[in-house]
């Protein structure tokens, strides 16, 4: 077993890359002419996977609670602190300090990976993972940037992997209902969405100190290809989300939440235009508050639309003229013919009085068998999953590209295919972003 408190021998880069190659090209090095992928698939719903799991603290316990039966064989953490309670619940998984260490060792035994990494580091071992033919769930948003989401969706499909993004109120029945109401017509064509949320993400002046790095903690391994900064506590375990260079603040954290309800209801893909205000610019910190205006083209037989989001307490102006309960944190469909108000948990048509006779249709959408299930019985079966990286990429997408208006103080045209501002070439390097040497995707 290796020992989690010890830096990892340096690695054969070539061997690796090899791997990676003959993954890509559908080979296997055991001799099997099936891929990682398609051998994956034939496995039957009630045999155990073996699970590699990178980011063992935080969200990660929730996550691998939702995993539970599963064999973790693997287990990747730059902090022994943090991860301690999960080595102590899985002391027969080898551990490391280097997700690159883990493929490099591990690769021959592993037929999925768990991503529950700060959000600045969730590309390295997604992507690595599954151009090694890899089934991945990663938490969410999917990734730091828009062109990170993009790569990551490209892999998903290059190699026909069972893909999941965190974003585990999907798998709720409230959002069910909502989408059937919506889907069914029950307020009419909807031409205009708000979003709010009150969750606040700001980190004020940069830390200039030097306190001491925590012994457990592997910073240079945490900060990853993200722009280096001196260890401070205010940037971990729990404050890089306040920060631009490992984070994307309130938007980033739950916009792949709530807006995942409107991109799920109205199937919604890529905005065509994305337009931000907030406070002045701050290059280090997250702003006190965000608004973002996305404009979507018709879809189907569904009309333009137009989705607003609001985060730290911020709500739309209008609420209490249109007697529109205040939630802390909601989605507001507005539709011809009514609105529905929604957030994780509840769900009400407005005006009430228009809608004191209505019948509720039938449900339509199954019961979920959980949102960590979906993705294992896929692994095992080939079966669909509903956060796919397709559909939660493309969010991903939509969500950062409100940070990449935002710091370039322009209105963005968005031409998704190329993934290009086209009147914005400043916004280029934060579509795309620097990586520290030694690190790429």
């Amino acid at each position: 077993m290796s020992n989690s408190s010890s830096h990892p021998k340096s690695l054969d880069r070539r061997d690796l890359l090899k791997t990676v190659a003959l993954a890509g090209a559908g080979l296997w090095l055991g001799g099997d002419s099936r891929s990682p992928a398609e051998e994956n698939k034939s496995k039957s719903p009630n045999e155990r996977l073996n699970l590699a799991l990178i980011g063992c603290g935080g969200r990660a316990r929730g996550v691998i609670a939702g995993m539970q039966g599963e064999n973790f064989v693997a287990l990747c953490d730059v902090d022994d602190k943090r991860a301690a309670e999960t080595y102590q619940q899985y002391p027969q998984a080898k551990r490391f300090r280097d997700f690159r260490n883990l493929f490099d060792k591990m690769h021959q035994e592993i037929d999925a990976v768990v991503v529950c990494t700060p959000d600045h580091s969730h590309v390295y071992p997604s992507l690595m993972a599954m151009r090694l033919g890899k089934h991945c769930y990663c938490e969410k948003p999917l990734a730091h940037t828009v062109a990170e989401a993009r790569a990551m969706i490209d892999a998903a499909r290059e190699h026909n992997l069972v893909t999941q993004m965190g974003t585990q109120i999907h798998a709720g029945e409230n959002y069910r209902r909502v989408v059937e109401l919506v889907q069914s017509g029950a307020i009419g064509p909807v031409r205009d969405v708000h979003v709010w949320c009150s969750a606040q993400y700001h980190g004020g002046k940069r830390p200039t100190g030097y306190p001491p790095t925590p012994e457990t903690l592997d910073w240079d391994r945490w900060v990853a290809g993200s722009k280096y900064f001196p260890y401070d506590p205010a940037y971990a375990p729990f404050g890089w989300r306040n920060w631009w260079a490992y984070g994307n603040g309130a938007l980033g954290d739950f916009g792949c939440h709530y807006g995942d309800l409107a991109f799920w209801a109205l199937k919604l893909r890529h905005p065509t235009t994305v337009e931000a205000e907030g406070p002045t610019l701050d290059p280090y910190s997250t702003p006190q508050w965000l608004i973002v205006r996305y404009a979507y083209p018709a879809r189907d037989n569904m009309p333009p639309l137009s989705l607003t989001w609001y985060d730290s307490g911020r709500k739309p102006p209008f609420l209490a003229a249109r007697k529109i309960p205040a939630w802390n944190s909601a989605v507001l469909f507005m539709g011809d013919q009514g609105m529905l108000l929604a957030d994780y948990s509840r769900h009400v048509l407005l005006p009430r009085e228009t809608f004191a006779d209505f019948k509720v249709p039938d449900p339509t959408l199954p019961k979920s068998i959980g949102h960590q299930q979906e993705w294992l019985l896929a692994c095992k079966t080939g079966g669909p999953t509903t956060c796919n990286f397709d559909y939660s990429g493309t969010l991903t997408e939509a969500v950062l590209l409100g940070a990449v208006s935002y710091k370039t103080g322009q209105k963005i045209e968005w031409d998704a295919r190329n993934l290009k501002a086209t009147n914005c070439p400043e916004a280029e390097q934060i579509i795309h972003k620097q990586y520290r040497e030694g690190w790429t995707i």
